[in-house]
């Protein structure tokens, strides 16, 4: 056991200092006042998108639309999911930050995508300054690069908040910038809680806020509906089923809607084994012990830099029978019809008071994805019959190698969109 529940809340510096400016912002920021303050503003944000105009799932099915629309003009070709994908998740997330969606052709929109990328591959080659931090000392074309992309990340973002700090009303707040901007207000004023100190809501503090759930919540989820469709491809029987249910239980003059969830329970249950199979972040992000505590017979010193191996814990043979093979039904009781937690060593999203601000919002983007995708197209094989790798490719997110797949609108899709009851 754990001997104190706070004892791996920090994170290693090096790379990751430059990515959060120094301790700022929620995603790699040390346990504290500044942590705390963010996180349940975030949190905040995120419950204004429960009810009404502003409701997660209708925000979600949008970006879903838009996305199929445009896939409907790929009718028969084979194509690389990841930038209308990107484009999709992006808007979420804008809206959900500014209240506000990119166009296509938004060279803002394109920016933004460069810095993810570019951050990402950084991220996932300069682990020897985290096990060396000396070598800072040394000249580093990655870092520079991150840096540059940093830079770039908060010029851009400072231009949105400016803004919105230009046209702030206390009567209107719809979005995260809205709670941090209303947060350094009340503060300012010593109208706030003894939690909100100004100093902590300074404008990069709240860059640092807004670049992590932009950097955490479009390549991961990006990421895990393109594995899932790779694994589809690979498992043709499987789609096919999951497209009766969704024909069966939703038809096709009616949008999905997260109240299907426990009705399609096949689908659900393949999203839940691909995110085991190949969990987004496999060693979830490093930890730092900041006591003297123990796990089991095992001591950790105070400052010991922690890797939690989500890769081991979800292809353990103690805890799941036959761990690298793919298998949906293990999620699913022995009839079929019930959804299950097989065993408690399942942490795509973390555990604890770390555990992923934006699970809630990840787990419903997967399902009304594929959800929508499926009940409009069959996604095939391309006719040079080349399958996606399962390989992989390792990083701060498990990425998955380009490929393509073939987009054909479902001929029933067709005819009852002919007889003008679809949605």
């Amino acid at each position: 056991m754990v001997s104190e529940s706070y004892v791996l809340f920090c994170f290693p510096k090096a790379t990751l200092d430059i990515l959060s400016d120094n301790q700022k912002g929620i995603a790699f920021a040390d346990h504290g006042a500044h942590w705390q303050l963010h996180r349940k503003l975030a949190l905040n944000a995120f419950a204004l998108f429960k009810d009404g105009n502003l409701k997660l799932e209708k925000i979600i099915n949008q970006e879903a639309n838009v996305l199929c629309d445009f896939l409907a003009t790929q009718h028969g070709e084979a194509i690389d999911l990841s930038e209308p994908l990107s484009l999709a998740v992006t808007n979420i997330i804008s809206f959900i930050c500014f209240n506000f969606s990119f166009k296509n052709e938004d060279p803002a929109l394109k920016a933004i995508q460069n810095v993810n990328d570019g951050i990402l591959e950084v991220l996932s080659k300069e682990v020897l300054l985290d096990i060396f931090p000396v070598l800072k000392i040394f000249p580093s074309k990655a870092m520079e690069k991150m840096k540059g992309c940093v830079q770039t990340r908060n010029e851009l973002l400072n231009e949105i908040l400016e803004k919105c700090q230009e046209n702030f009303s206390s009567d209107s707040i719809t979005n995260l910038l809205h709670i941090l901007i209303q947060a350094k207000v009340n503060a300012d004023n010593n109208n706030a809680g003894p939690d909100q100190d100004s100093k902590l809501l300074s404008n990069r503090h709240m860059l640092a806020t807004i670049g992590d759930i932009f950097g955490a919540g479009v390549e991961t989820t990006t990421s895990v509906i393109k594995w899932i469709v790779a694994y589809l491809l690979h498992h043709p029987s499987l789609k096919k089923r999951i497209q009766d249910d969704i024909d069966q239980i939703i038809g096709f003059n009616r949008t999905p809607t997260i109240s299907d969830r426990n009705r399609l329970v096949l689908l659900e249950a393949t999203i839940r084994e691909v995110l085991r199979i190949r969990p987004v972040a496999p060693t979830l992000i490093p930890h730092k012990a900041v006591i003297d505590s123990s796990i089991g017979d095992l001591t950790i010193d105070k400052g010991t830099d922690v890797v939690v191996n989500l890769w081991a814990l979800h292809h353990s043979e103690k805890e799941w029978q036959h761990p690298d093979l793919f298998m949906p039904e293990r999620f699913l009781d022995p009839t079929g019809t019930q959804l299950i937690s097989p065993s408690l060593s399942y942490l795509p999203f973390g555990a604890g008071p770390r555990s992923c601000v934006g699970e809630m919002l990840a787990r419903q983007e997967l399902f009304l994805f594929m959800s929508r995708l499926l009940q409009r197209f069959n996604l095939e094989i391309p006719d040079d019959g080349k399958l996606p790798s399962l390989e992989g490719h390792a990083s701060l997110v498990l990425q998955i190698k380009p490929f393509k797949v073939k987009i054909e609108v479902r001929q029933a899709w067709k005819e009852a969109q002919a007889e003008g009851s679809t949605p």
